[in-house]
């Protein structure tokens, strides 16, 4: 019987929710990162994103992580100079050693205080150990509607890419089968 109830103790520790994994930075839009025009460089916004995003990663992880892929950027608006920039990055799903984190960056109105979206992203990283191997992370347990949406969709994203890199065959991508039945 003791045994049992440590296996069921273990195995939720291998089981995180997105929440475990929350970060979220704020930081300032300094004239050294902006363009010609004073908004922020894409290429800035997109490693502050990675930054966040890594961290998310590695406390789902508990593990080094490394950046696989950005698998979606949607630049919505311009995010101008002195503007209050707040990243938020939760894990979205879990696989066997690779992560997605979704990402989601907000500018404060210094006038208003109202806070926009102007950015979202995906980004996957792997989990590896010192040698840069490839280790097993925790299973992801959705729990709101937007977390359980994110979940499935995640599985979608993931057999696509497997389907055009070659690694899947498409007849056996059955999220994505699913969407055309």
């Amino acid at each position: 019987m003791l045994g049992s109830s440590m296996l069921t103790v273990k195995n939720k520790m291998h089981t995180k929710t997105p929440e475990n994994s929350k970060t979220t930075t704020t930081d300032l839009v300094l004239p050294s990162d902006t363009n010609s025009i004073n908004n922020l460089f894409g290429g800035e916004l997109l490693a502050r994103m990675d930054r966040v995003a890594s961290i998310a990663a590695g406390k789902h992880a508990e593990q080094i992580v490394v950046t696989a892929s950005i698998n979606h950027v949607a630049f919505s608006r311009p995010v101008p100079l002195g503007s209050v920039l707040t990243l938020e990055a939760k894990v979205s799903r879990a696989f066997t050693t690779s992560l997605e984190v979704f990402i989601e960056v907000w500018n404060e109105s210094r006038d208003n205080k109202i806070k926009t979206k102007v950015n979202e992203a995906i980004f996957t990283f792997v989990a590896v150990d010192k040698n840069g191997n490839p280790v097993k992370v925790p299973q992801l347990l959705p729990e709101t509607e937007i977390e359980k949406q994110r979940f499935d969709a995640a599985l979608r994203r993931r057999q696509l890419s497997l389907v055009l890199a070659g690694k899947l065959q498409a007849k056996d991508a059955t999220e994505l089968k699913a969407l055309f039945d």
